[in-house]
């Protein structure tokens, strides 16, 4: 099977920030070759206009088929289905289906509450038009009432007509063996693709993995932690441990790799290189 490497982007809040965006996916372009980009899509709606417009000019920039990430709580049916046509006008065929988050001071989630709900209805409104990646989360997801609920609610996204999946990322490749292994048990097999998160800075990366529930290595933490200042050390580090998973993932048949780059080339092409692949 074929190995499908990609690259997430957020979209940006300024012209400047665009212009760096589309050089950052030019340079990835060039030197992975990546089988798509993706773009994500701020908590109930708030960066749809910029979502459309980042995923518009990476595609007019670098001609990478580039998916729109997706979310369906705090909209309503007709908001998607207007945003679905949109798409599909574009000829943009791929989508990441999710969830979402609720915004802060929004009382009421919408007309869809689930992600199984919102590929349901992708479903219904465009048929097989679109390939739909959807979340995978190797570690559990920090809501989920108990690992078994997790693998249930994954399942019913594959069932509603999911074609592959991007997991959360992580820093321990046997929670994502036994992550997939469970899935083949429930009769899942969809491919679920890894997602990278290149490590360059530990408070950020601390900061967001306990909030997403993501379990940083103690020997990896106390590491980061020990390099303090020294920012050179702590990237060389960080680029050396992951370059180690993902070589790991890949020897032992991972479907790929998707590597959530924060609009930056330098650390994910650190890892590429390393990897040559």
């Amino acid at each position: 099977m074929k190995k499908t490497f990609s690259c997430e982007f957020f979209p940006p809040k300024t012209e400047k920030g665009m212009e760096k965006l589309l050089n950052t996916s030019s340079t990835l372009k060039a030197e992975m070759n990546p089988e798509f980009f993706s773009v994500t899509f701020g908590a109930g709606g708030s960066t749809r206009d910029r979502t459309y417009q980042a995923v518009s000019e990476i595609i007019s920039h670098t001609g990478v088929p580039t998916a729109p990430h997706l979310s369906c709580i705090g909209s309503t049916k007709e908001e998607i289905s207007e945003i679905l046509t949109r798409y599909k006008d574009q000829g943009i065929n791929r989508l990441v289906a999710l969830r979402g988050d609720m915004p802060s001071g929004m009382v009421t989630a919408g007309e869809l509450h689930y992600a199984n709900e919102l590929i349901d209805f992708i479903r219904e409104e465009t048929g097989d038009h679109f390939h739909i990646e959807v979340a995978a989360y190797p570690e559990f997801h920090p809501s989920s009432e108990s690992p078994k609920k997790d693998l249930e609610y994954f399942k019913q996204k594959v069932d509603a007509g999911a074609n592959s999946a991007i997991t959360q990322y992580f820093y321990n490749v046997d929670a994502y063996y036994q992550f997939v292994d469970d899935c083949e048990v429930m009769g899942i097999d969809i491919p679920i693709i890894p997602g990278i998160m290149p490590i360059t800075n530990y408070t950020n990366l601390a900061r967001f993995s306990d909030a997403c529930g993501t379990e940083i290595p103690r020997w990896i933490r106390k590491r980061l932690a020990d390099f303090h200042d020294d920012t050179e050390s702590l990237k060389a580090f960080g680029k050396d441990v992951v370059t180690d998973m993902c070589q790991r993932l890949m020897d032992n048949d991972a479907p790929g790799l998707h590597f959530y780059s924060m609009n930056q080339t330098e650390a994910t092409l650190a890892i590429w290189n390393d990897l040559e692949l």
